[in-house]
Formats: C-alpha cells, structure tokens, sequence
C-alpha cells in the first residue's frame, strides 16, 4: 500500500533495471546513535525523522557536496506528515539500526516534505511514473550525486528495502556506468514529460457543439450508483463535480446533475465524511465512500467546502448546507491559528493505529447514550457488534437520509434530527478526550487560498457573515504574512517565519481567492492583489516559446528539471487556475494581453480536454465560460454590495460580478447614478437596459 494519486501519464518511458539485480544478501547487523540534522527543520514531516538512527539530511547543497566528495548514490526519501504509509515504513525500516547503518555507510540519504518542495517531488515522483506507470507517497528515490535519480519505487517492506539497498549498492560500485547511462536517460524523461516548449496550434477551435457532447465521453467512466468514478481507491476529485455542474447550467444535461448529486449524497453519508467532527478524509478504500484513508487534508475540505455550497445553491438540499457548517465548524475548531492562516492536515494515526481517534465499538456508544438512543444511533451508523471495520471497530456511515430513517421508525423528523444532535454531541465530547492525531501546523499559501475561497463560497451561498470575517482575516495573514516587498510570494509559514520560494499553485490560486474575496466584497484592494501576482508570475514563471507556466519561477532553486502542471488532479493544475485568472482578469481590466494569453493556454490542451476530460475538468471548465462568455454584472449605487450578495446566492457559475461607489474598472464607467442603485447584466461588454431589483436582473441571466 502507498499514498495514492492520481495522475494523467502523457507518456511512458520505458525503462528496464532490475535485469542484473539479484535477490538474496545478507543482512547486516549493527548499532547507531539516536539523532541527526532534522530537529531543527521547520517542517513538522521532518522533525518527525529526527530520532530516526537514519543520518538524515535536508535537501540542500551540505548533502549534495557530501554525496559528491565520498562518491555515494543519494536515498530521497519523500513524504508529508499525514502519510500512514509513511509512518509504517519509518517504523519498519528507518526506526531499524542495521537498516539504517546500511544507508549511513553506502549512501547520503535525504528526507523532504513534499507539501513544502513540490518541485522535488515531481521530479523524482515523475520517475516512479516512467519506470512503472504508477507512483504515490512515500517515494523512494535513488540518485547519482548531482541528483538525476536511476531507479524509483514508493512503500517496500523491511526485508524487500534491506534487498534493494544491498542490491543498489553492489550495482552502483561494481556497474557504475549502467547506472549512469539509466540516470541520464531517466532525466532525459523527466525533463520532457508534461513540458511544452512549442507555440500552441492556432488552428484548431473548440465549439459548443463539441463542448456539449463531453459528456458521452465522461459517462462510460461515472459510477452513477455510488458516485465518483470507477474502482477504489476514490477520491473526491473537487474540480471534476464544479465542472459537471457548470456543464449542466450550460446545456441542461440532467444526467450531469444527476452525477453529481449522487456523488455528494454518496460522500456526505459515507464514512469519507466525519458525522461527529464534520470534515472529509483524503479518499476512500472502497468504491462505496464507507472505508477511508483518515488523515484530512485542508486543500481538500477547501475545495470540498466550494463544491458543497454550490451544489446547495444549484439544488437547495438541506444535507449540503449541513455538511458546509459542520466542515467549517472543524475547520476553524482544528485547522486555523490564531492569526487567520489555516494548518496544512491532521494525520491519519494517532496511538500508532490509523484512525484510532475516529472509530467505535458498540460497548462505547451503550455506554455513552440511552439505551433507545444507542440503539437507533447504532441502526443509523451502520455500527455492528462485531464491527463493520477491523478488531470489532466501527467507522460511521448511512446508507439512508435523516428524513428516510426517522420515517422508518415512525419519528417526527425534528424529533429523530433533536436525538440526533444529542448522540453526535455526546460522542463528539466523549472523542476530544482521546488521544488526537497530530497536526501539521505549517501553512501553504496555495491551499490557504483554497480555503480563502471556501469560506467566501459559503458567505455567498448561506449567508453566515462569520463566515466572510474568516475569508478577510485569513486573506490579511496571507497579505502580511506571504506577499514579499519584490511582489512574490512565499510558499510556506511556519513558527513565526516564512519561507520557501512560492510556485506557480500558489500565485494562482491565491489570485484566484483575492478575485473571489473582491467579488463578495467589492473592496477593489483584492482584485489589484490578485493583479499583482499575476503580473509576477507573467514576468517570473512564463515560457515564451510556449505560453505555457513553468511551475517553479526563475528564481528558484535549479533542479534538474523545471517542470510544468498541465493535467487536473485532486487540485486543479496551476496552469489551468492561472488560465482561469488571466481570463478573469482580462474581462475585469478589459485587457487584451491577458485575455490572449489565457487563450493561448487554453489551446495548448482542446485536443485533451476531449479525449480525457477528466483529468481536465478545470480546463473544461474554463472552455466552458470561454464559448458561453461569461455574464458580466455590474452592481453600482449605495447598496451595491447588499444587491450583488442577493445575486450571487443563486447558482451562476458563468457570471463575473464587480461594482460599488466608486467607477473604478472599465465596465463600471458612466454607470452611476445619483441616488440609485443599478444593475447592469452584461455579456461580451453589451449591456441590457439597467435595472432596479435583484428579481429583475434574475429574469434578464434567465433570458
């Protein structure tokens, strides 16, 4: 087992390497001293290695020159804190003395946080893909000196680890110039995967006869019973559910709504989702939601949050509203400091078990709850004597709404909602006196923007203000805290400091937010920000030949491979969100270049945004407003904000808003007027006759 992800492999490089590895060697026997360089690194992944007998290493020139002077293979060992298989291949191998002194005396081994240097990991978790077409954490590279790695695996058991190293060690002294030969291949790969360096094809064009058949080609590939796609392991793939219900605005394709209406029942009700605590888990073991990996990652409960509100404001269904409180409640009771940033994730184990924190047994509940009460919850949750889980353990999940079970058992459906509450609170009270998994308490720029624009998604679609203060507060930290004085940002924030130099996720998505947060507030300081970053990131990230957005700036760290996110994934790639920003810029600032360049970046991936929608579904999305064009809402006059939050609890997922006192963008020009508020429903900078009311403008998107 390993973290999975899922990934678009746009071409597979096949690489042969285990020929001359033999199987079988002794093991060697030994004794290390406890600690090593990580105790004092500022990622709690790292400081977590730190007693390892391990003589772990930083990424960092000490290393490199280290693997250089004594000729020694690097180990990269990737990971992040929330990692269960992490944890398990520490325990088992690192924790070990003689596998550890195998490592210290044949190799410079190097740990890294994968959430703090994605560019490392995408370059060595690119091959992983290359040698075997799959890849996940934790990831386990080995490498010349200068870092271009030869071979690449992820999880491998004691005995299977202790095989390799023996094996890679007797390779690299005895078949030095194979090894080089298969790294310098390897690297040749590395640097081509996924990087364009041509202009796109002008030629060809998407239309919306071709955006309307997408759909034939995603549904072979929806489980339309239990949601999500396919074979476990599922996750919840955010982006995927925005951009079928934006695909069902725009061509009134039910299927499509059915889809993802199935998915986020599926999911609310599943063990994905904590029913006492509130918050999704990473993903799910089985194909039904029922069985999760436990460890909960802010950039998915952000996204989650988004997706959430705007199915609720598509379909009004109660659970949704629910599910956005009670994430936002675990959201600001768990993951967010006390300046306004949020923590990175909650991991999985806690007492060594993974979600030990999380589970039940039927003794428990009797013993906390009323016996009518215990038995009707254990019905509800699904919980067995014998357990549903391992070892007689529980997780809670439904198969039915509150509305179905309290109807089963001839309940008023306040009654059964009123006893419920009640059992949630109990456990939920009960499990605070547990032994609570770790968090990691860094904070990433790019996913704080995602749940920045979480929190703003749920102002608009319920109207809780306490929800807008935390959407401000958190994106004041970020301007505080990760905007330099040169413009870049910072990627990481952690005991007081920031650092790490930012890439192109988190320039994108936090314009992404700031464009957002102004959309809610009008508060025109937003969208300057957020034109800010993007200007930066022009001028430090772009590929001239291309268009395309390198992920790390010029500024970086020189690795052996600058990298480029093309493909969807769990997060949107950053080139997709920043395609999505330069389009959204242009239309506010009426900017030509923008706008050329986000249809540049479109064009690179219409040939895939058919053939494998999935992985593009931000890219679709964009497609989608780019052939529909957006509606352009101006609200002006006194009461403007007041008017634009009443619009914007509708379910409108083409449709820009700007406005305020003030005529400070092009398309607010000559608008006021004095003593009025006006609405202005626009598209493609035509305007149709202004109007006083919020039910008139309604009427005007719905011609």
């Amino acid at each position: 087992m390993v973290e999975y992800f899922r990934f678009d492999v746009r071409c597979v490089f096949a690489i042969l390497f285990c020929s001359w590895l033999l199987f079988g060697c002794s093991h060697p026997a030994g004794n290390q001293g406890s600690g090593n360089r990580l105790e004092n690194a500022r990622s709690p992944y790292l400081r977590e290695h730190a007693d390892n007998p391990v003589n772990w290493f930083e990424w960092g020139e000490e290393a490199l020159e280290k693997a250089r002077i004594e000729n020694k293979p690097l180990i990269i060992s990737i990971g992040y804190a929330s990692c269960h298989w992490c944890h398990v291949m520490e325990e088992e191998s690192f924790m070990d003395t003689a596998v550890a002194r195998m490592m210290n005396e044949n190799f410079v081994s190097i740990k890294v946080d994968r959430e703090e240097r994605p560019d490392i990991d995408q370059i060595y978790l690119s091959a992983a893909q290359l040698i075997s077409g799959n890849a996940g954490w934790p990831l386990n590279a080995f490498a010349l000196p200068d870092g271009r790695p030869f071979y690449a695996g992820t999880y491998y058991p004691n005995k299977q680890w202790r095989k390799i190293l023996e094996q890679i060690t007797e390779a690299y002294k005895e078949k030095n110039g194979v090894i080089i030969q298969q790294a310098a291949q390897l690297t040749k790969g590395i640097q081509t995967q996924e990087v364009i360096t041509l202009p796109a094809d002008t030629v060809s064009r998407y239309t919306q006869k071709m955006f309307a058949n997408l759909f034939d080609r995603w549904q072979p590939n929806l489980d339309l019973i239990y949601g999500g796609f396919g074979d476990p392991p599922k996750f919840p793939m955010p982006a995927t559910w925005e951009f079928l219900l934006q695909y069902n605005y725009l061509t009134d394709q039910e299927k499509a709504l059915d889809a993802v209406v199935t998915t986020l029942d599926a999911m609310a009700q599943g063990g994905i989702y904590d029913h006492l605590g509130g918050g999704f888990s990473r993903y799910s073991t089985d194909a039904n939601w029922k069985v999760p990996h436990f460890e909960k990652m802010l950039y998915d409960n952000g996204q989650l949050v988004s997706l959430y509100s705007h199915a609720y404001q598509k379909t009004g269904k109660p659970l949704y509203a629910e599910v956005v409180h009670q994430t936002l409640d675990f959201i600001k009771n768990e993951m967010t400091a006390s300046g306004g940033g949020f923590y990175s994730s909650l991991n999985a184990d806690s007492e060594g078990t993974e979600g030990k924190f999380y589970l039940w047994t039927t003794t428990e509940i009797e013993k906390l709850l009323s016996p009518e009460l215990a038995n009707l919850f254990k019905e509800y949750y699904q919980v067995l004597d014998s357990g549903n889980w391992d070892n007689g353990f529980n997780i809670l999940f439904r198969n039915e709404s509150v509305e179905a079970f309290a109807k089963g058992k001839n309940l008023p459906v306040p009654v059964w909602q009123k006893m419920l509450k009640q059992a949630q609170v109990t456990l939920l009270e009960a499990r605070k006196r547990r032994i609570r998994p770790t968090t990691d308490d860094k904070i990433l720029t790019g996913w704080n923007a995602l749940m920045l624009k979480g929190y703003v998604d749920a102002y608009l679609a319920l109207g809780s203000k306490e929800y807008l203060d935390a959407a401000i507060k958190n994106a004041v930290f970020l301007e505080k805290n990760m905007i330099r004085r040169d413009g870049g940002l910072w990627r990481n924030y952690i005991d007081g400091k920031a650092g790490i130099e930012g890439f192109l996720d988190d320039y994108a998505l936090l314009a992404k937010a700031f464009i957002h947060l102004y959309q809610a507030t009008f508060d025109i300081h937003w969208l300057e920000k957020a034109r800010n970053l993007a200007d930066y990131a022009i001028k430090h990230f772009r590929q001239k030949e291309s268009g395309l957005f390198y992920y790390t700036s010029d500024l970086s760290e020189n690795l052996i491979a600058r990298k480029m996110e093309l493909s969807d994934n769990v997060i949107p790639s950053s080139n997709s969100v920043f395609a999505d920003v330069l389009f959204v810029l242009g239309q506010y600032y009426a900017d030509d270049a923008y706008l050329a360049m986000s249809n540049g970046l479109v064009r690179h991936v219409y040939q895939d945004v058919n053939d494998n929608g999935r992985y593009y579904s931000n890219w679709s999305r964009l497609v989608g407003m780019m052939l529909f064009k957006p509606f352009e809402i101006a609200v002006v006059g006194e009461t403007a904000t007041e008017k634009s939050i009443a619009l914007q609890k509708h379910f409108l997922p083409n449709a820009i808003f700007m406005g305020g006192t003030e005529e400070n963008l092009p398309l607010l020009e000559n608008k006021s007027v004095a003593g009025e508020t006006i609405i202005y429903v626009c598209r493609n900078k035509v305007c149709k006759l202004p109007v006083k009311s919020v039910e008139e403008a309604l009427q005007q998107l719905e011609e």
